[in-house]
């Protein structure tokens, strides 16, 4: 679903005034989050996709890493999922049982369990997974909390939905498509840990709606501005030079369409490619991370230690006209 198409549906739903709910639309946040207990509240959330590698079990990989995401963007740890299967008769039963290998093995790694889960017939396969989670009803890192000052840091290199594209048409390279595959089935625990050892403000992760799309609900739901430094953007081999080519997928032109008028690029020499990589959607894209100042050392030091790839992309600053600066 869409930007413009989502933020319809939520306009019509009923206000929600439960108490329980800890996080629930109104912020555009990752996960809803409902309170258990003092000490207790459940992380709760869905994806699914249409398959962005040729292999299956990868795809399965890919996209439980990508449902899992938003678990640890949330401060959580994942603890149940449940399969989310759309798949075509014409199609070997073989292929979905490698996806759903692929799925398993990740959801373990995470530490969680696959306990069942839906499937229906389709005529194009999709997969993908609802996952609960677990976090302290004190501790949520919601994308909300952004304060003037504070430190933007991103945990993944982007391009994925470049790559993507380069791939159906077989122009992305062998590096490219190796160094997007791995990025993408890389479970964000470890920069969820680092944040939270960290003492981080905010958090969301970088899916579907791009560095700026997600930067612009942070920024929004915070009430700072975001300013971000294109030159210091994270970028997956390659990407660069396909987004010259014109190899952009349709979602980074509606996310363009969209967001737009919330983001102001204060350079006319920032050159169309990187405007496009900033809007790119991202499969299982990284953490964009919202720090104090005085403590970003410590976060850099935990994902270091982690073995997390990190690059500092911005700042929030006072909340001005637009949402999102780009310099």
């Amino acid at each position: 679903m869409g930007p413009a198409t989502l933020s319809q549906v939520l306009r019509h739903l009923p206000r929600i005034d439960e108490p329980r709910l800890l996080v629930g639309p109104a912020t555009s946040d990752d996960a809803a989050v409902y309170k258990i207990s003092d000490d207790t509240a459940l992380i709760q959330t869905v994806d699914f996709f249409t398959p962005v590698v040729d292999d299956p079990y990868l795809f399965g990989q890919i996209a439980a890493a990508n449902s899992l995401s938003d678990v640890y963007a949330m401060g959580g740890k994942p603890f149940l999922a449940l399969n989310i299967v759309c798949f075509p008769n014409c199609l070997s039963t073989d292929i979905l049982a490698c996806i759903l290998k692929g799925g398993a093995d990740k959801v373990a790694e995470a530490g969680a369990i696959v306990a069942g889960g839906h499937t229906v017939q389709d005529d194009e396969p999709k997969y993908g997974l609802a996952v609960a989670g677990l976090v302290h009803p004190e501790k949520i890192m919601a994308n909300s909390g952004a304060l003037p000052g504070d430190i933007l840091v991103l945990t993944k290199p982007l391009g994925t939905g470049i790559i993507s594209t380069a791939i159906k048409g077989d122009m992305a390279s062998q590096e490219a498509v190796e160094a997007a595959a791995g990025s993408m089935s890389a479970l964000n625990r470890g920069a969820s840990e680092a944040m939270i050892a960290a003492g981080a403000r905010a958090c969301t992760d970088i899916t579907g709606f791009g560095l700026i799309g997600h930067a612009t609900e942070m920024a929004r739901a915070s009430r700072v501005t975001i300013t971000l430094y294109c030159k210091d953007l994270p970028l997956l081999p390659g990407v660069k030079e396909l987004a010259a080519m014109g190899l952009i997928p349709a979602g980074a032109y509606t996310n363009r369409d969209y967001f737009k008028d919330m983001v102001r690029f204060n350079d006319e020499s920032i050159s169309p490619e990187t405007r496009a990589i900033m809007y790119d959607p991202q499969t299982s894209g990284g953490l964009l991370i919202a720090i104090n100042k005085n403590n970003l050392e410590k976060l850099l030091g935990e994902l270091e230690r982690l073995g997390v790839n990190h690059a500092v992309v911005g700042m929030a600053e006072k909340q001005k006209d637009a949402a999102v600066e780009v310099i």
